[in-house]
């Protein structure tokens, strides 16, 4: 069995790793470069291997920088079978036409500013790619051992991440020799509100490991509910707004889980809690359809949040324009959760140069965003071509990280027997050092960082 990184490597996003079994590949991950222009330029790139040759392709989970390149996998000549959990599968259905209207918009946009002087740009894939992607999947369960490809075999665990997460597991027998292939996926906080725990894994012959928070601990959670309790009570008393940047998935369900069991705490009977992303409305009501997989009684078959009664569903532009107009007492959850796009903009322009606002980042920000900007204290952002002072006051608050940190990380691997071999990806190089060295130090672990198109023989 042999490895080869092709994405996420000393980088958070593009995830996508060729597993090569005898003659026969199968492709981990084929997640979107995100970020700056530069980095989503990349996208567009040829696929660093043969289309044709890829007999089979595992998905740990539904964020688009794990599954946002699959349809144009597809467009561009992939028609395998593609292996997610039930729940990454239901997801993924939404998150990939969501990925390909932004797509669409993206060159709109930019059609328009070329003013038919230059030629027109064609967008990335279309929602017929991506409908075409969702029918390829098969979905299965987490705990079952199935067999993908002749000697080969693949089992998920839950990772606790978002919903449908997955750690995978891959064995590939050959010659009466079996190899045995563990990849963490993203792998979620033990703290975690509302999902399970990661699962453990014992045995490994090489593990493919995320590295995220490989550097830093989270704050403790008591601390990150203290500090939201603060927002709320500092802008109840300046009479202005409150923006939420939110991953749809993963992040705006734990922050409306929060939201509802401390209603009466944080004052929110005064507020109007506005969730302005129809992705994220559709996610949460997929949510609801997976109930068995949470530790908490999230959402009822409606997909409503009990114990949030002031929660208002904005579907359409119209209703979330119409927001605009409220100058002070609204809580508003609108993607994207790293600002690159969506509605959150919308919001940034009318509010982010008002003091009485308060930015919320709750989630976690790669370089060239503009999220990232305000978080590293921008003094002014541009949006679409103009540019705003931001005068709002800013909280990071990372205690809500669907990710988990160093101690959660380290507390993983310590599971398994034997030390295996780590290759970190999935991290920035700051992250990936640190927790190398800490890895190092457990009965000197051989942990390596995954560089850009480094094989490794497993096995």
């Amino acid at each position: 069995m042999k490895l080869t990184i092709y994405g996420a490597a000393e980088e958070v996003t593009g995830s996508c790793y060729l597993i090569e079994c005898g003659t026969q590949k199968v492709l981990l991950e084929c997640g979107l470069f995100q970020g700056g222009h530069e980095q989503e330029r990349r996208n567009w790139d040829d696929f660093p291997f043969a289309i044709t040759e890829i007999d089979a392709v595992v998905l740990s989970h539904a964020h688009i920088d794990h599954s946002g390149r699959v349809p144009l996998l597809v467009k561009r000549g992939y028609s395998g079978p593609i292996y997610a959990h039930h729940a990454c599968k239901a997801l993924c259905d939404i998150m990939l036409q969501d990925s390909a209207y932004l797509n669409k918009k993206d060159a709109e946009w930019e059609n328009k500013r070329r003013k038919n002087t230059e030629e027109l740009v064609e967008p990335l894939y279309d929602v017929d790619d991506a409908l075409s992607a969702i029918e390829l999947f098969e979905g299965t369960d987490y705990n079952t051992i199935e067999e993908i490809l002749p000697g080969v075999r693949l089992r998920f665990l839950d990772a606790g991440h978002i919903l449908g997460s997955a750690i995978v597991e891959l064995w590939h027998e050959e010659a009466g020799k079996t190899s045995k292939l563990v990849f963490s996926g993203d792998l979620g906080y033990r703290q975690s509100t509302v999902m399970r725990d990661a699962a453990v894994v014992n045995s490994a012959d090489l593990v493919l490991m995320e590295s995220t928070y490989g550097d830093r601990q989270h704050r403790p959670y008591e601390s990150t509910l203290a500090e939201l309790k603060e927002v709320f009570d500092a802008a109840r008393q300046g009479g202005g707004n409150i923006l939420i940047p939110a991953f749809a998935v993963g992040r705006t369900q734990d922050l409306l889980y929060l939201l509802s069991q401390h209603y009466q705490e944080w004052g929110l009977e005064n507020w109007s809690v506005f969730l302005d992303s129809p992705m994220a409305i559709r996610t949460t009501e997929t949510y609801a359809q997976f109930q068995d997989l949470f530790d908490v009684p999230l959402f009822n078959r409606a997909g409503e949040t009990p114990g949030l009664p002031n929660l208002v569903l904005t579907r359409t532009t119209e209703e979330s324009i119409a927001i605009n107009q409220v100058r002070s007492g609204a809580i508003i959850i609108a993607g994207s959760g790293m600002c690159t796009g969506g509605r959150i903009r919308q919001h940034f322009k009318t509010n982010i140069s008002r003091e009485e606002t308060h930015i919320v980042i709750i989630g976690f920000q790669a370089y060239g965003t503009l999220g990232r900007s305000l978080v590293d204290g921008a003094t002014t952002i541009k949006l679409w071509g103009t540019e705003y002072p931001v005068r709002a006051r800013i909280h990071t608050v990372g205690g809500l990280s669907a990710h988990g940190d160093q101690a959660d990380l380290l507390q993983w691997y310590d599971e398994f027997e034997g030390n295996p071999p780590v290759v970190l990806v999935h991290g920035e190089p700051d992250a990936q050092r640190t927790l190398a060295r800490e890895l190092r130090k457990r009965s000197g672990v051989d942990a390596r960082i995954g560089t850009y198109a480094q094989t490794i023989t497993i096995g």
